[in-house]
């Protein structure tokens, strides 16, 4: 027989907030003959540093409230003025320059229907996320720090004529596809589920990665950025992905930490980002809880 107790003491009293669950880790403290004392406890919270919590709130502010005003339109409005002017821009440089070669068409071809199918998305199941009313200054630094910077690799590929091998065009095209199908997937699942009931994700495109929807943006662009044949698509991903998806995962997780038991049960079987091998390896089922 286990005697348990509600929490530990001295530092583990900050934790004690959280409910008993049988999933938690216990600790067995000592022997006392054929009796052994337990406490169980929860691990504490996902944390965000002060640096990293200061620069989500301003991005947040610069991103939504930026100078105050009126706000005339919504985050998703913005995103999809984008991703609808992306065919448009490939063309039009594919006309300027009469360059019409292999590449240039593929690429063309890719980046377009990326925009088509991001449209094609927030008309069957929007993101909720992006319905955020924004003024007129965060609409423009959206626009010409994150989303105008995603054209240089389209620009770069076509004026400069580069002539990617087949191999290159070949793997570029299969990372896409993947990277398409993992984020839409992800966006479907996590939109319907949350429809008709609100909780932790953990099935699916969720079972072994945190963020498939962030992943398969990342092979989407990545291969843009592959396809460019230019070194400053790269840099534009490095700073997206370093300054906005890294600080939105673990701010994500930090609130999906409220979910206790189960949260501490599905975060040790994925991966914040990459998939959890394990769990793949069990076609994409975690091991029961305990």
């Amino acid at each position: 027989p286990f005697q348990r107790a509600s929490h530990l003491h001295s530092w583990w009293d900050s934790y004690s907030r959280c409910e008993l669950h049988k999933s938690w880790p216990r600790v067995f403290l000592r022997a006392r003959g054929s009796l052994c004392v337990v406490k169980t406890f929860c691990p504490p919270p996902v944390r965000m540093g002060a640096a990293l919590g200061k620069w989500s709130d301003l991005v947040n502010y610069v991103s939504g409230s930026l100078l105050g005003g009126p706000r005339p339109f919504t985050q998703a409005t913005v995103i999809n003025v984008q991703k609808a002017g992306t065919l448009l821009w490939c063309l039009y440089w594919m006309n300027a320059t009469g360059n019409y070669s292999g590449t240039a068409c593929l690429y063309t071809a890719l980046h377009g229907s990326y925009g088509l199918c991001w449209l094609l998305k927030e008309m069957v199941f929007p993101d909720p996320g992006w319905q955020r009313p924004v003024t007129i200054p965060s609409a423009l630094i959206m626009s010409l720090t994150v989303l105008g910077p995603y054209w240089i690799a389209p620009y770069l590929c076509i004026t400069n004529r580069f002539e990617a091998s087949p191999a290159l065009m070949g793997l570029s095209t299969g990372v896409y596809a993947l990277g398409l199908a993992l984020m839409i997937g992800a966006d479907a699942q996590k939109y319907f589920t949350l429809k008709h009931k609100r909780g932790l994700i953990t099935s699916g495109f969720f079972a072994a990665t945190r963020n498939p929807n962030y992943l398969g943006e990342m092979m989407i662009y990545g291969s843009f950025a592959a396809l460019s044949g230019h070194r400053e698509p790269w840099f534009v991903l490095a700073a997206v992905w370093g300054f906005l998806f890294v600080p939105n995962m673990v701010r994500k997780d930090r609130s999906m930490s409220r979910y206790g038991a189960a949260w501490v049960h599905y975060q040790a079987h994925s991966g914040l980002l990459l998939p959890w091998l394990p769990t793949l390896a069990r076609g994409g089922a975690p091991p029961a809880r305990p």
